[in-house]
């Protein structure tokens, strides 16, 4: 039987994987967030995942507002890097498990979440901006991910209940599936940011802090919480936060977060946290 092995939480800013890919590891400005995901490195390098569930965001690069799904499932068994304007990243295509995404979306649709099922679609930088920070790309990735895209860039959005629901359901999903896997759940998202309207540039730090205390302690009390109160502490874009909902829910109850790293260089504050 498949087994969830731990989970991730981390941001995904296009500027990480501009940086990776121009050897910036060293710069002053760079250094503190590539060190804090060594750890995470070191933990998928020892665990060794067959899978990695991505929870993350596509930035109106593939699905654009005409048609922008809730919960989007991708089940290919490739799927190539999106071109978001600099032309696609040297990085490989990445590698799909195409039969356990669509156990995983028969399961979801018998408990009632109503997904978008897609395939052969490009993937943008809410996956591999911080995947090149955690798995090795030469000479190729060392195991394979199914992309769930969720929406929280147009409204109406999935509430931070719905998201924490939806992780205990995957959870039940992934360990049904009858082959022996090793599987890790990644969420992304945030932390705090606004890059539109009067507060454009926004930030709030102890938000941002106690965020990452109650993901580990109290996820509950961050399912109750109102979409808005996401928006009033963390700004607009920050309420992106709901999908690390969706990892911490796949964890058993008693996961608990064995590594932290947040750094804030920017209008985007970065984080990366990882749970077992």
């Amino acid at each position: 039987m498949a087994k969830i092995i731990g989970g991730i939480g981390t941001s995904h800013v296009p500027t990480i994987g501009i940086a990776f890919d121009k050897g910036r590891q060293n710069d002053p400005d760079w250094k503190p967030l590539f060190r804090g995901y060594e750890p995470v490195a070191k933990w998928l390098a020892e665990r060794k995942p067959d899978v990695l569930f991505f929870c993350f965001n596509d930035h109106a690069t593939t699905f654009f507002f005409d048609h922008y799904p809730t919960f989007a499932l991708g089940v290919s068994e490739e799927y190539r890097i999106a071109d978001e304007g600099l032309g696609p990243r040297p990085i490989p295509s990445l590698k799909g498990h195409a039969p356990l995404a669509r156990h995983i979306a028969r399961s979801l649709v018998d408990d009632e979440f109503d997904l978008t099922i897609f395939q052969d679609l490009p993937l943008d930088h809410g996956l591999h901006s911080p995947l090149t920070m955690m798995w090795p790309t030469k000479p190729d990735w060392p195991a394979k991910v199914v992309p769930l895209v969720v929406n929280v860039l147009q409204h109406p959005l999935p509430t931070p209940r719905r998201c924490f629901k939806l992780g205990q359901f995957l959870r039940k999903a992934i360990e049904s599936y009858p082959e022996d896997l090793k599987v890790a759940i990644v969420g992304t998202g945030g932390l705090s940011h606004q890059m539109i309207g009067e507060r454009a540039g926004f930030n709030n730090e102890k938000w941002d802090l106690e965020f990452l205390e109650l993901i580990d302690r109290d996820p509950e009390r961050l399912a109750r919480m109102p979409l808005e109160d996401y928006m009033r502490l963390g700004g607009n874009e920050g309420a992106e936060v709901i999908m690390w909902l969706i990892m911490r829910g796949a964890l058993a109850p008693g996961a608990r977060k064995i590594h932290q790293s947040y750094y804030l260089p920017m209008t985007t504050a970065m984080a990366v946290a990882l749970f077992e």
